[in-house]
């Protein structure tokens, strides 16, 4: 077997309407359609990803998103240049999320671009872009995972 791709990714947002209405923006920004919004959640689709907002359970109502959990670290969202990964960071600048990281180049592969930056609720999304084959344009097959840097 080998699959293709990831069908979707579904972040239970602590503050459902304000994380709703980011997204709302954030989504069709990248491209994506929408395909639900109703109490049950938020759903676009679009670059064979989906993505669905969906509300906590009651106990969990205004909680924020830890990193380090267990569970999700970050998302990360492929652009197909970097000049989408420099639009990204204007458009998310103006919707005044947090930037944890301007665009910048980085070493997990050849030309890897990235910026990244945190929905309403604190889910670090990350958008990047990799020329060419990305990590198998190297000797190395493999990655090492480090600590993301501190803002500045």
């Amino acid at each position: 077997m080998e699959i293709n791709g990831i069908a979707h990714i579904q972040i239970t947002a602590g503050r459902y309407e304000i994380a709703r209405e980011f997204y709302r923006k954030l989504l069709p920004f990248m491209g994506l359609k929408q395909v639900m919004d109703d109490a049950a959640g938020y759903y676009c689709v679009g670059g064979r990803t989906g993505v669905l907002i969906s509300p906590p359970a009651p106990e969990h109502e205004g909680e924020r998103f830890v990193q380090r959990r267990v569970g999700l670290h970050h998302v990360c969202f492929r652009a197909r240049s970097r000049e989408d990964v420099d639009e990204a960071h204007a458009f998310i600048r103006e919707l005044g999320a947090t930037i944890i990281r301007a665009p910048q180049e980085d070493s997990w592969a050849p030309g890897y671009y990235s910026i990244l930056f945190e929905d309403p609720d604190g889910v670090r999304l990350e958008i990047n872009f990799v020329p060419g084959k990305g990590v198998f344009d190297t000797e190395e097959k493999t990655v090492k995972l480090v600590e993301p840097r501190k803002p500045a």
